[in-house]
């Protein structure tokens, strides 16, 4: 998780210098104690903040899929074979010769990307029931006699 990683580099340096001083035992251990709160605070507020993006995001993407319009529900499956369309009709010479091969490159990433998120959300949506029935067997506990 990136903001954990930042937050733990913003505080590495406190720790260090909190190490190096030269107080008592006892003051350093409340210094070391009030930093690694701070650290924890921060922390959590960077993991509610992204809980709160992909809770955002979540409800975005169902608004969309439950939406009454046609091209609502389906405008990222078109957007995808548009972009696989451009890629294929470069590959097989069907395009500007002016078209950079940058611009192909890009293309074809958003093309793994839509694709891959589209086949791990089908996965998901297969796998998921019966997972979650195989982890209810697992610990459940067995009745006590």
């Amino acid at each position: 998780m990136p903001f954990l990683e930042a937050i733990s580099a913003i505080f590495k340096p406190i720790s260090d210098v909190i190490e190096h001083l030269t107080v008592s035992g006892d003051q350093k251990a409340a210094l070391q104690n009030a930093a690694l709160n701070a650290q924890v605070q921060a922390a959590t507020q960077a993991a509610q903040y992204e809980q709160s993006l992909l809770d955002s995001q979540t409800k975005l993407i169902a608004a969309e899929a439950t939406g009454s319009s046609w091209l609502q529900r389906n405008w990222r499956p078109i957007s995808a074979l548009f972009l696989l369309g451009l890629v294929g009709a470069y590959w097989f010479g069907f395009s500007s010769p002016h078209l950079s091969q940058a611009t192909v490159d890009d293309c074809f990433s958003l093309v793994k990307i839509c694709l891959g998120g589209y086949v791990a959300g089908r996965t998901v949506e297969k796998v998921a029931p019966h997972a979650v029935e195989a982890a209810k067997a697992v610990f459940q506990k067995p009745p006590q006699t």
